[in-house]
């Protein structure tokens, strides 16, 4: 019998218990759970061709502007987010870790029920057409009047107006249209 970490537990559980708001994002969900259910490296990086990774969306107070960064190996705009590590016991709290780290923006409140899951392909994790990350994605809101840095892992980081996004692609802007909602629903249940 192999034993799984605890993230790998938690990442079924959270995704077994998530409650999709479209038929698309419940195809992601189950692919997601049959990956792990046949994968017990299923949240490594190591794991080839798919793993899981955590993103974060992080959002101002009032849900009016996005922080976002220039990823410096895709060279577009996107959430936070990345690799799941050794550390991380929950998908929510390697979100966390990976907004924090990659903003420089302390005391995030990150909602620790999943937004929205995207998968896609990712030519710099590995040769092209070979990888793909089965992205979890949360939503956090900063403090008011955070401040934020550029981390190794980006050229800049930036608010943007969540109406005039960057880069702006169906996935961004339908992520973006969840978060909101989840914030404006669910204010006090961020942690």
């Amino acid at each position: 019998m192999t034993l799984r970490h605890p993230l790998h537990a938690d990442a079924r559980t959270t995704l077994a218990r998530w409650t999709p708001p479209d038929d698309q994002q419940r195809s992601l969900r189950d692919r997601y759970l049959a990956h792990l259910d046949a994968h017990p490296d299923g949240v490594w990086r190591s794991c080839r061709p798919d793993h899981l990774t955590a993103g974060v969306l992080v959002l101002s107070p009032d849900g009016e502007r996005v922080l976002l960064t220039l990823h410096a190996r895709a060279g577009r705009w996107f959430q936070f987010g990345g690799h799941l590590e050794d550390g991380d016991l929950t998908l929510a709290g390697a979100a966390l870790r990976e907004a924090t780290e990659e903003s420089g923006v302390e005391a995030l409140r990150i909602h620790p029920v999943p937004v929205h899951l995207d998968e896609h392909e990712v030519g710099f994790c590995g040769e092209p057409g070979t990888v793909h990350h089965l992205d979890v994605r949360f939503v956090a809101v900063a403090p008011l009047d955070a401040a934020y840095a550029v981390s190794e892992e980006s050229h800049d980081v930036r608010w943007w107006p969540a109406g005039a996004l960057p880069d702006s692609t169906p996935e961004m802007v339908r992520l973006v249209e969840l978060a909101k909602e989840r914030t404006q629903s669910s204010s006090s249940s961020l942690s």
